[in-house]
């Protein structure tokens, strides 16, 4: 087997249930609702690009229904582009989530909160202390072990440290005191669940199309996992993600000859009925795909459990970019294409 720890992305996979167990032992839960709460914000929206606007779209299914606030995942890069579209009205809580908290949209999304809507609550999420997100004056912000700031090209462990902090200040079935002992079992059952994924990983062909599918949050766990394996791959394995219920609608037709699949089954029985429908369709009609249905504790429900479905698309993504022959760091080096932060944004001054 490839000695895969030379990897940045790779330590920073298999890193996670350590800095999960550390950070849930000292985040201030309930200070950090207490300002939420002291906000009197009636919508709250979760904002990022690419991975970091996936953690939004998760949170936002996750938090569905839930008494209080209206919850909303809005791109940076959709507001950025339209600013006088969104940023009017009542104020809104802005969540901000970013890795180096230095990408282009991130830096547009505060121009344009600047020029329309300055008086707005803003909190941000991110894992550089140091960036634009975190130093800009008139926010809360929550900065994450620097262990978190991946330097790998994929967001892995701040993807996942992210979305976890996000979801102990607004999922209010968690009671505060109870924050680290979840964080404890979230780690334990990672810790658990990578030789498995190692080892699955390292079993699996490498397929030519891949697909990620689920239900409510994890219908973007499933995006979030699809993203990791193209990028990974450099674009040499192309992966489609869909709702389990909305893949029928067209989508299927993605599926060819060596195209394998992953179904994120819900713990709630009503919706994992719905998958275990489709997983069996699926192996019915194309008996020549691999129809995996992983086996996730689910203790908490689908938001938490989330990240450890995406950590093993992290897992399989990095395999398969090694047999690429591609440099797992940096899939698209030499190429000129993608980088680590997003390059060739060009800002345009917002007007009120």
């Amino acid at each position: 087997m490839t000695d895969l720890a030379r990897h940045a992305t790779w330590r920073e996979i298999e890193g996670q249930p350590d800095i999960w167990r550390d950070w849930g032992a000292s985040l201030p839960v309930a200070d950090l609702r207490q300002w939420v709460a002291a906000t009197e914000a009636t919508e709250i929206w979760f904002c990022g690009a690419g991975t970091s606007a996936y953690i939004g779209d998760i949170l936002a299914a996750g938090l569905e229904g839930q008494p209080g606030p209206r919850f909303r995942a809005i791109p940076t890069t959709d507001i950025v582009a339209r600013p006088h579209a969104y940023l009017k009205g009542a104020p809104k809580l802005i969540v901000s989530f970013g890795r180096s908290g230095n990408s282009t949209e991130s830096i547009g999304l505060l121009d344009a909160l600047d020029a329309l809507a300055p008086a707005w609550p803003r909190l941000t999420i991110t894992c550089n202390a140091q960036s634009a997100l975190a130093t800009r004056p008139g926010a809360k912000v929550i900065t994450l072990p620097e262990a978190t700031h991946d330097q790998g090209f994929a967001m892995t462990s701040s993807f996942s440290t992210m979305l976890l902090t996000a979801a102990a200040i607004f999922d209010h079935s968690l009671v505060p005191a109870d924050t680290p002992a979840r964080f404890a079992r979230l780690a334990d059952d990672l810790a658990t669940l990578l030789p498995t994924f190692r080892a699955e990983a390292h079993a699996a062909r490498c397929p030519t199309r891949a697909v990620f599918t689920g239900s409510g949050p994890l219908a973007f766990a499933a995006r979030e996992a699809a993203l990791k394996v193209m990028e990974l791959s450099a674009g040499q394995i192309p992966a489609l993600w869909d709702t389990t219920l909305g893949f029928r609608h067209g989508p299927k037709s993605f599926v060819r000859e060596v195209t394998d699949l992953w179904i994120f089954r819900s713990a709630n029985p009503h919706t994992r009925a719905y998958d275990d429908d489709l997983i069996a369709e699926l192996r019915t009609q194309f008996p020549g795909s691999q129809v995996t249905a992983p086996d996730i504790p689910q203790p908490y429900g689908d938001l938490w459990s989330a990240p450890l479905y995406v950590a093993l698309a992290q897992t399989l993504a990095v395999h398969w970019s090694d047999a690429l022959g591609l440099n797992v760091d940096d899939p698209f080096a030499g190429q000129g294409t993608l980088s680590r932060v997003v390059q060739g944004v060009r800002l345009h001054p917002v007007t009120p």
